[in-house]
Parts: structure tokens; C-alpha cells; sequence
């Protein structure tokens, strides 16, 4: 059994609030898989915190649906559905969108040399058919993009989808057939910006991330299809 532990800067806020982020991380990325009973007595000392703010952490997580009460099982870690990936990159992609016209009119020379700078490092894991390296890289590169934006309060709550967004991207970009492609996009992306031309910029947008979604959301469905013939 995995050894969770809070991290020593996150130390100075609420109990209850650490406990939750904590969990939730490991839930979201999963390192507590989903089926996983969570018992009070036992994280309560895997976390060494009492059970009360515990208690307030799993209330929480239960109103974001990562865990639910089963009769007789007690507190139990859901599974992601279709419908939750769904809703997931419904909301991450239409926040992103809010941000274009700002990336369009604040995107400074130092923000396209990162952002260019990002590509050539994508390009050679491209080169290589390196999945697992590119995928991280790929999130990267979104979260560089949308920051250009400056919209701070868009941006925060970005922040709190992207979480989960990690664990399903690597799904859609192993898509073969969409990968070249979908790079070739994102320097597509970078020259739109550079010429200020938030048309194409907008378009190339929803499809690339529309996209993303859809191949998700097959690939998602394809791994739960092996999972019940198994």
C-alpha cells in the first residue's frame, strides 16, 4: 500500500483542505484506484490527521464525484464514466476558448519564443514516437499557451479542470493517426498568434480541442470494452 503524506508547504492551511487536495490527487491520478473502499480508520492514520477533518475532506470529494456511500462498503472511490470525461473537457475546452482574444491582443516576443521553444522539445518526441514524454509536454505547451492570456481568475479555474485533463490526454494523443497532425496544429497555433489573426487562430482552436475530446472519449471506451470482455 502506497504511503500518502502531505507535502511540508502545504502545511500552514486547513487540515480538512490538505487532506482533500491529497486525496483527490491521488484519486485523479490513480494512485487509489477506483473501487477502493476508504476506510476512516485507516487514512486517518495513513494521512496522520483525525478523523473529523477526514470526514469533512470525503464530504467533499463525495460532492465532486469522486467518491460515493455504498450500503455495507462505506466510503468507496468512483470510477470514471464516459459522461464524467465528457463533461471534464466540455468545461476545460470552453474556458479555454474565452481566453483567445486575450492570447491574441497580449502575447508578447518572449511568450512566442517559450512557446516556440516548447515545440522544438515536442518535435523531437514526435521524431521518436515518445507517448509517455510527449503527452506531459503537450499539456505544457496548452498551459503556456493559455497563460498568455493573463486572465488570472479564467486561468485559476483552468488550473482546477487541468488535473484531471493530465490523466485522459495521453489517451487521445496516442492516437496514432491524429498525432502528426494534431503537433503540426500546434505550431499552426503559434503562427496564428504571432500574425494576430484571431479568426484562423479561433477555428484551428475548437477543432484541435474538440479533437482532443473526441479521441479521448474513444479511446476511453475502447479500454472499458477490453475491461468487460476481461
Amino acid at each position: 500500500m502506497n504511503q500518502i503524506t502531505f507535502q511540508p508547504l502545504m502545511e500552514s492551511r486547513p487540515i480538512r483542505e490538505v487532506a482533500y487536495e491529497v486525496l483527490k490527487h491521488a484519486i485523479i491520478t490513480g494512485e487509489i484506484p477506483a473501487g477502493e473502499r476508504i476506510v476512516e480508520t485507516e487514512y486517518a492514520d495513513r494521512l496522520h490527521i483525525s478523523r473529523t477533518p477526514l470526514r469533512e475532506a470525503l464530504r467533499k470529494l463525495e460532492r465532486d464525484g469522486l467518491v460515493e456511500y455504498v450500503m455495507r462498503r462505506g466510503v468507496v472511490v468512483r470510477a470514471f464514466t464516459l459522461d464524467d470525461v465528457e463533461e471534464i473537457y466540455t468545461i476545460r475546452n470552453a474556458l479555454e476558448m474565452l481566453t483567445l482574444p486575450a492570447i491574441i491582443a497580449k502575447a508578447t516576443a518572449d511568450d512566442l519564443a517559450d512557446l516556440r521553444a516548447q515545440l522544438s522539445e515536442m518535435d523531437a518526441m514526435v521524431a521518436a514516437g515518445d507517448i509517455e514524454q510527449l503527452s506531459p509536454l503537450a499539456r505544457q505547451f496548452h498551459t503556456r499557451l493559455t497563460a498568455t492570456s493573463r486572465q488570472n481568475r479564467i486561468l485559476r479555474v483552468i488550473e482546477g479542470q487541468d488535473e484531471y485533463i493530465r490523466r485522459f490526454s495521453a489517451m487521445a494523443i496516442r492516437q496514432e493517426s491524429r498525432l502528426q497532425e494534431a503537433h503540426q496544429e500546434h505550431h499552426r497555433l503559434v503562427d496564428y498568434v504571432e500574425a494576430k489573426d484571431l479568426k484562423a487562430f479561433t477555428e484551428l482552436m475548437r477543432h484541435h480541442i474538440d479533437e482532443s475530446k473526441r479521441n479521448c472519449l474513444a479511446a476511453l471506451a475502447e479500454q472499458q470494452r477490453h475491461q468487460n470482455r476481461d
